[in-house]
C-alpha cells in the first residue's frame, strides 16, 4: 500500500541530500521519493523527505522560510567557499572586532543581491556550475535577488564567528559568508552549517537515519509521517460538498466560502478538504472571476494509501 506523507529527517554532515532520499526509498520500499531542498554535504539538519502523492508539496516548502546556524572562519578563503575546498587566499583577521562584524551584518539584512557559488547545482548554458568548477572553468554568474529576514551574530571567538540566518528561497549561506569576509577585508569561509528549520519542520522534531532504520525494522515508521498538507498548514482552508469535490477533481473553478472577501488576494493559495476531512486539493484564487482554480488535486482516500498520523498546523476550515 502506497504511503503519502513527509518524514522530517535529520541529515548528518558528510552525506548528500540525494543519498538521504535514496536511503529512505530503500528502507521504506516507496517508489516515489524526493527531498525538500538540497543541503550541502558539509551541512546537517532538517531535510524533509516526501513520499508518494506528497512529493508535489516540495515546491511549497522550497518557497518557504528557512533558518540556518553557521560558523565562519575569518582570514581564509576557499574555492568552494567552505571547509571542503582548497585555500585561495589568506589574510590577517586579528584586527576585526565584534562591533565590525555586527556592523557588516547590517548590509545583508532585507532584500539583497547575491552571486551564487561556482560549486552549486545551478545551471548555466545547460551545464551544472559544479561540473564546470571541477573542470577548472569559472563563468560569470548574474547576481540574484534574495531575501534575508533575520541575521544575527550568535557567537564571537576570533577568528571564528557564529551567525543565525532566517531567509527565503535561493540564499546560499556560503556566498553570504564570502561576502561578509569581503566586507570585513579579510575573507572568510563556511566551516559548519545546520538547518534548524524549513517551513513548519523543526530540527528538534527531526529523526536521524539510525532512528528511521530502527522504526522501519520495528514496523512503527508510519507513525513518524506528517500528512502532505502539513507543509501548507499556515494557509486558509475550505471544506467542500461532494458535488463541488467532483468539480475540483475535474480541474474546474469553484466558489468557496472565501469568495469575494477583501482578504483573498489574486493568486492566493488555499487548501481544500472533503466533507469527511480528506485533503483534496490546493487551489489559487482568481480575482477577476472571484473563483478558486485547483492547481493540485490529490487522491488520499483510504484505499489510495496510508493516512499520515501527523496533521497540519491548526487552521479552521471554512465551509463552501
Amino acid at each position: 500500500m502506497a504511503i503519502h506523507g513527509v518524514i522530517n529527517l535529520r541529515k548528518p554532515p558528510g552525506q548528500t541530500s540525494m543519498n538521504m532520499a535514496r536511503l529512505v526509498k530503500r528502507l521504506t520500499g516507496e517508489r516515489k521519493v524526493g527531498h525538500g531542498g538540497t543541503l550541502d554535504p558539509l551541512a546537517s539538519g532538517v531535510l524533509p523527505i516526501f513520499l508518494g502523492q506528497a512529493t508535489p508539496m516540495m515546491n511549497y516548502l522550497i518557497e518557504g522560510v528557512k533558518v540556518y546556524r553557521s560558523e565562519m572562519l575569518l582570514g581564509v578563503s576557499t574555492d568552494t567557499l567552505d571547509a571542503m575546498g582548497a585555500v585561495t587566499h589568506q589574510a590577517d583577521p586579528s584586527g576585526v572586532t565584534r562591533d565590525q562584524v555586527e556592523e557588516a551584518l547590517k548590509e545583508f539584512r532585507g532584500t539583497i543581491l547575491q552571486v551564487p557559488p561556482m560549486y552549486s547545482a545551478l545551471k548555466q548554458d545547460g551545464e551544472r556550475l559544479y561540473a564546470l568548477a571541477r573542470a577548472g572553468v569559472e563563468v560569470d554568474r548574474k547576481p540574484r535577488q534574495v531575501e534575508i529576514t533575520r541575521l544575527e551574530l550568535l557567537g564571537w571567538n576570533p577568528p571564528r564567528a557564529t551567525i543565525e540566518v532566517e531567509c527565503g528561497r535561493g540564499v546560499y549561506i556560503r556566498s553570504l559568508v564570502r561576502d561578509l569576509g569581503d566586507v570585513l577585508g579579510c575573507g572568510a569561509h563556511l566551516t559548519s552549517l545546520v538547518r534548524k528549520s524549513t517551513g513548519p519542520f523543526l530540527l528538534e522534531e527531526a529523526i536521524g537515519p539510525e532512528e528511521l532504520t530502527e522504526a522501519v525494522q520495528s514496523g512503527s515508521w508510519r507513525e513518524l509521517i506528517y500528512s502532505p498538507d502539513f507543509v501548507v498548514g499556515h494557509l486558509k482552508a475550505a471544506v467542500v460538498s461532494p458535488y463541488m469535490e467532483s468539480h475540483i477533481k475535474h480541474g474546474r473553478q469553484v466558489a468557496l466560502g472565501l469568495r469575494g472577501r477583501a482578504t483573498a488576494l489574486h493568486e492566493e493559495l488555499c487548501r481544500i478538504y472533503t466533507a469527511d476531512g480528506r485533503f483534496l486539493a490546493m487551489a489559487r484564487f482568481d480575482r477577476p472571476t472571484g473563483l478558486w482554480q485547483p492547481v493540485r488535486v490529490f487522491d488520499l482516500s483510504d484505499d489510495a494509501g496510508h493516512q499520515a498520523q501527523r496533521k497540519p498546523i491548526a487552521a479552521t476550515p471554512e465551509p463552501s
